[in-house]
């Protein structure tokens, strides 16, 4: 019967009843991202969003942290570049070698593909 296909039929994924959604705010998605999407979409989006969290907390300290302390020793011993030498802020981006931006990049490249993509 048409009742018995309508209660066999799964439940519509709704963003709005996951957790987190709490008083006063409630469920906020102003741009529309988790309409009509599903659940796997749903947790795919909330993983990234907590990476992406996760690495803006750690690049706050990251900027943060040399106003009040710094590593010893040479960023670059082959220019004779130490960490001190490198100023605070953002003029530290110019003083690191490319060499330097090259391993940054490929670290978080292979952290990028070494997760599990499931």
């Amino acid at each position: 019967s048409a009742a018995a296909a309508a209660a066999m039929k799964p439940q519509a994924f709704v963003a709005k009843g996951q957790l987190g959604a709490q008083a006063p705010l409630g469920f906020w998605d102003p741009l529309g991202y988790c309409e009509g999407i599903t659940e796997m979409d749903f947790k795919k989006l909330r993983s990234s969003e907590i990476k992406h969290g996760r690495l803006a907390m750690m690049a706050t300290i990251g900027f943060i942290t040399p106003f009040y302390a710094k590593l010893p020793g040479y960023l670059s011993p082959s220019k004779d570049i130490k960490f001190e030498d490198i100023p605070v802020g953002i003029t530290a981006i110019s003083k690191v070698p490319a060499a330097g931006w090259g391993q940054i990049l490929a670290y978080m490249a292979f952290c990028e593909v070494s997760q599990d993509q499931s």
